[in-house]
């Protein structure tokens, strides 16, 4: 601040927000009221009281003093004789004209009129003597003049002195109107529009290279452009200059030209022959003067010491020298109050910001209270409102625990997952001192979350289609918080040409851990594919650790077990058709995930690989046990900013079992919207004699997309290839391709998809179009 009183005097102005100037309120001198002022107020007081109260008081006097009030003797300015000799008599006994009756309207009239006849018999004859002519008379008689010599204009009877007042007037018909001709025509507002341009001048000076382009700022906030050249009447166009003249002594203002000067005019162009005048071009024009540019000569923060010590100093963008841009000033004050909260101190306070602006240098001074309050560890949980769960709920939410240091970032964190349990209509994490002391300097905040619980039952619907399997809609409804806290209830339905279900499930989030997940499964369905034909119902327990939108882990797993009953039929080769066989399953799953992507449900770099193990064992005659493994592994590569390149890889393999012993259902199958599109569901692979496929003990497949995306709109052109073995492993051979392109339409939640495509080198039987649509990308 030393530096500021040294360089800066009087003239020095101080800016009270960024883009704006503090002006000075003047002072406003009182107003006194002059004596004479006063006693003309005190005359028109006594008139009002009226003539009664006069003759009750004749003398007004003021309400007396109270008694213990000390006052000096004042001579009176006059004796009180003398003002009653000077009151007019206001009596009839006093002045007997008061008694006298009031004269008649007419005997007031009659009286006049003779006297101004006899004063216009002598006027008359002095005029006559002057001018050679007489008064012209009425009735007979001189015409009355008052006493400066004008005549009286008489009403009703009262004697006329205008004869030309006395005459008819002329009918209208004689009335020859000449219309009044202007130096130049007025525009007749037709309701035509009015065609404009717009030009800026000047303000090519005020771009130094080291800013935002001023023009283009103007362009996007104008309300001249946003009109396209076009305005209704005159008054429109000079309503939007005006408003864009106030705009750019905003814009300038808020890149450092505090001294700007913006001139606004309109400008006609000349008329061409045969134009009319409403055709003549016009030009806006704002004339731009943007004087010199303010620079931080200094930057004073004054806080108190932090720890680390350059915590402020080392956050805060300015630097001594650079422009007085608002944008930037603002983005500074911001990351102070974004970084005090992440690093202990959660009652930080950035204060209202003083510049200090010296026109003789183009200097200003700018200084930024910072009140950093005291630094913070956290504390314990508090929760209140309408309670959706308990505080022991929100702490298994929470990514901190008593003792760490206060960090926003993981306040914001809990919020969000309060937010995605889908248990509240609003929520709020707040910290809440509590004097208790931390050590270090530090002291602890209590975490107070107020809740306000939602509806927590939900309906919901999806519905789908792929060449193949059909068409399948799927409803259910969920009460999320049936079993507290976040125990879920859902029960089911699938309606579809090829499948239909019901089903139950009972899940609890977030259940003793973060994004933990335990689930419970009840299910019985209806299949009906060309690969075969099902009546299966099943149940199991799954417990999973799962990315959420909200939190996208590196590292997911899950396993379970489960028991399914099923009657499936199958193609017999013995027999030569096929038959209904019953298939009792215990199986147990495993499987891991490793997620390196930017996106969970739509990426665009990265990769992810998930591996699937599933021990499994039929329990139909003598058991049989065998392994079902698969792995996926995806890849997203950004080609430009609006191209993304992805491919697939999919391996599959079941081993102790031949196939016969499998259940057709527990076998692998290739082609569908989520294998290779092209072709039917589960088509690819050896088929019976009927053509009909019957699925195999190993796969792969392999697909690649290029994603274009523009706005929230997409298009995708796909190949894609696989096939189904017979033996354990796969053989890479007889591969089939698809190719086709796809739609996408982006939502908040995912990719709305409609892909068609067709395989290449068909054969007979196959659909030379298939077509699938869903939620979300292929891969």
């Amino acid at each position: 601040m030393q530096k500021s009183e040294k360089s800066c005097d009087s003239s020095c102005r101080r800016l009270a927000g960024i883009g704006s100037l503090l002006v000075g309120a003047a002072a406003l001198p009182a107003l006194l009221l002059a004596p004479s002022v006063i006693a003309q107020e005190q005359e028109k007081s006594v008139s009002r009281t009226g003539v009664a109260a006069a003759a009750d008081d004749p003398i007004a006097s003021p309400s007396p003093p109270p008694p213990e009030a000390d006052l000096p003797e004042v001579e009176p300015i006059i004796a009180d004789d003398e003002f009653e000799k000077a009151i007019p008599p206001i009596s009839a006994e006093e002045d007997p004209e008061l008694d006298r009756p009031l004269e008649s309207i007419a005997e007031v009239e009659r009286r006049q009129a003779a006297d101004a006849a006899r004063r216009g018999n002598q006027d008359g004859d002095e005029a006559e003597t002057a001018g050679g002519a007489a008064t012209p008379a009425v009735d007979g008689g001189p015409v009355p003049a008052l006493a400066d010599g004008d005549s009286v204009e008489a009403i009703g009877d009262a004697p006329i002195s205008d004869i030309e007042l006395a005459a008819l007037l002329p009918p209208l018909d004689n009335f020859d109107v000449e219309p009044v001709e202007f130096a130049e025509a007025e525009e007749e507002d037709d309701g035509r529009e009015l065609a404009y341009q717009v030009r800026v001048n000047g303000l090519d000076a005020a771009d130094d290279g080291t800013s935002v382009d001023l023009a283009d700022m103007f362009g996007d906030l104008s309300a001249l452009y946003d009109g396209d050249g076009k305005a209704d009447n005159a008054a429109m166009i000079r309503a939007r200059l005006s408003a864009d003249g106030e705009l750019m002594q905003r814009i300038l203002a808020s890149e450092g030209y505090y001294d700007a000067v913006v001139e606004t005019r309109i400008e006609r162009g000349p008329r061409e022959e045969g134009q009319d005048r409403g055709s003549r071009p016009i030009t806006a024009i704002i004339d731009v003067t943007p004087g010199q540019r303010y620079t931080l000569s200094d930057i004073v923060i004054d806080a108190a010491p932090t720890i680390p010590p350059r915590l402020i100093a080392d956050n805060f963008p300015l630097s001594v020298g650079e422009p007085i841009v608002a944008q930037r000033i603002q983005g500074a004050e911001a990351a102070i109050a974004l970084k005090l909260p992440e690093e202990g101190y959660p009652f930080a306070q950035v204060g209202q910001r003083d510049v200090l602006l010296d026109p003789a240098t183009g200097e200003g001074v700018y200084t930024l209270p910072v009140d950093i309050g005291k630094r913070s560890r956290f504390g314990g949980i508090e929760t209140t409102g309408d309670l959706a769960f308990d505080a022991d709920h929100v702490a298994v939410l929470a990514r901190f625990k008593r003792g760490d240091l206060y960090d926003s970032r993981k306040v914001d964190d809990l919020r969000q997952a309060l937010v995605a349990t889908g248990l509240f209509s609003t929520v709020a994490a707040e910290p809440q001192p509590t004097g208790e002391s931390a050590g270090d300097g530090t002291e602890y905040v209590t975490m107070l979350v107020t809740q306000q619980a939602g509806p927590p039952r939900t309906i919901a619907a999806s519905a789908g289609y792929g060449t193949g399997e059909g068409l399948r809609v799927e409803g259910s409804w969920t009460h999320r918080n049936m079993f507290p806290p976040e125990g879920a209830l859902t029960f089911r339905g699938v309606i579809g040409t090829q499948e239909q279900g019901i089903g139950a499930t009972l899940r609890r989030s977030n259940a003793g851990r973060r994004d933990r997940t335990l689930e419970l499964v009840a299910e019985a369905k209806r299949s009906n594919y060309e690969a075969f034909e099902a009546l299966t119902g099943r149940v199991g327990a799954r417990i999973s650790y799962d990315s959420t939108p909200i939190w996208q882990k590196k590292f997911t797993y899950a396993y379970g077990v489960e028991l399914i009953a099923t009657r499936e039929d199958d193609y017999d080769f013995a027999t030569g058709e096929r038959s209904f066989d019953f298939y009792t399953i215990l199986g147990l799953s495993g499987q891991v995930g490793i997620d390196r992507t930017d996106n969970l449900l739509d990426p665009t770099k990265g990769f992810r690989i998930t591996s699937l193990i599933q021990p499994e064992g039929s329990l139909s005659g003598r058991f049989s046990p065998y392994a079902r493994l698969r792995t996926d592994i995806s890849g997203y590569y950004p080609m430009t900013d609006s191209i993304v390149l992805a491919g697939r890889v999919r391996f599959g393999s079941i081993l102790g079992a031949a196939r016969e012993r499998l259940a057709p259902s527990r076998r692998f199958y290739a082609g569908g919207g989520g294998s290779v599109r092209g072709f039917g569901y589960q088509e690819l692979g050896p088929k019976d004699p009927n053509n009909d496929p019957i699925g195999g003990r190993s796969v792969n497949e392999v697909a690649v997309e290029a994603r274009y995306r523009f706005g929230d709109f997409g298009v995708v052109g796909f190949v894609d290839a696989g096939q189904v073995y017979r033996s354990s492993a796969p053989t890479f051979q007889d591969l089939r391709f698809g190719a086709g392109i796809g739609a996408r339409y982006y939502t908040n939640f995912g990719p709305m998809r409609f892909d068609i495509a067709t395989p290449i080198a068909r054969k007979p039987g196959e659909a030379r179009v298939s077509v699938y649509v869903s939620i979300g990308q292929a891969f």
